[in-house]
């Protein structure tokens, strides 16, 4: 994990359950004599997060559906931590302002930079439902001010129709939706449930997650690439634009496209969080 990230020595639970005391019912002693949850249960891994968000990020509202994707805070805190470091590389140092493609119901990285570094949001979104939960999520913490949204009605685009001619981003976040079809999560869920040594019975995604969320025709790869192309329309409303890649073999392809599509810089940052690996690709035209 990041250095500056506050989960890179794991949790600690019984100063959780004072601040959000729903997530004591999750909480057990393994056969190491060390408090844990079910990490293969959706709502023990809601209500750590929820907790998460209460003890570090001052946040003190966070509700949505629990058929809702809910975002690891460990991992989706490093993203920004991250971008923050390259942003201070590139000189940007003050008055940052962000477009989250995808925002989704939990609104995660907008509360998230906004409580680490004060950056101000414009969050998108495709589904009525989610940017509704966003809403509500972004009122009962007072971040109207420092977050606002915007509902991108045409699912072919990413950026088209969000971002207007006045605009001046310095970054652009996404967690592009990673499987073809539902088929594909779920074969992904079953596979990370037995990993977690989870007997699988009914299959239940533990950070659970919605269609929009999850799947999108032609899968990571189409998504990143239309997210690439539309990106050359918009060269002087953001400086950077920025997103997670789960697969490495997409990024040799992505970096010839961007190279063609005449991108002057592209970097590629590597996280690691656990087992799990992942990467954040960066370009710029500026």
């Amino acid at each position: 994990m990041h250095p500056k990230n506050k989960h890179k020595s794991g949790y600690d639970l019984e100063a959780l359950i004072l601040v959000y005391p729903e997530l004591k019912i999750y909480v057990f002693e393994n056969k190491y004599n060390t408090q844990t949850i079910d990490f293969a249960n959706p709502k023990a891994v809601k209500a750590l997060n929820t907790a998460l968000l209460f003890q570090y990020y001052n946040i003190k509202f966070w509700e949505f559906p629990d058929t809702n994707l809910c975002p690891p805070i460990p991992g989706r805190v490093d993203y920004i931590h991250h971008i923050a470091g390259f942003l201070e590389a590139s000189g940007i140092n003050s008055h940052i302002k962000v477009l989250d493609i995808g925002t989704g119901a939990s609104c995660i990285y907008p509360i998230l930079g906004q409580a680490e570094y004060g950056w101000t949001f414009v969050g998108t979104d495709i589904d009525d439902k989610s940017l509704a939960y966003a809403q509500k999520i972004i009122d009962k913490n007072e971040l109207n001010t420092a977050i606002t949204l915007r509902k991108q009605q045409d699912a072919s685009h990413i950026l088209k129709g969000v971002v207007n001619e006045a605009d001046s981003f310095s970054v652009s976040l996404c967690n592009p939706p990673f499987f073809k079809s539902e088929a594909e999560a779920l074969e992904a869920t079953i596979k990370k449930l037995k990993g977690l040594k989870n007997e699988v019975g009914q299959v239940i995604r533990n950070f659970s997650g919605t269609q929009n969320e999850l799947w999108y025709r032609g899968g990571e790869k189409a998504f990143l690439h239309n997210y690439i192309f539309e990106s050359t329309f918009y060269k002087e409303q953001c400086l950077w634009f920025t997103s997670l890649v789960s697969k490495k073999d997409l990024i040799r392809g992505l970096k010839t496209s961007l190279k063609k599509l005449g991108a002057t810089e592209v970097k590629v940052i590597e996280m690691g969080q656990g087992n799990k690996l992942s990467r954040i690709v960066a370009w710029t035209f500026q």
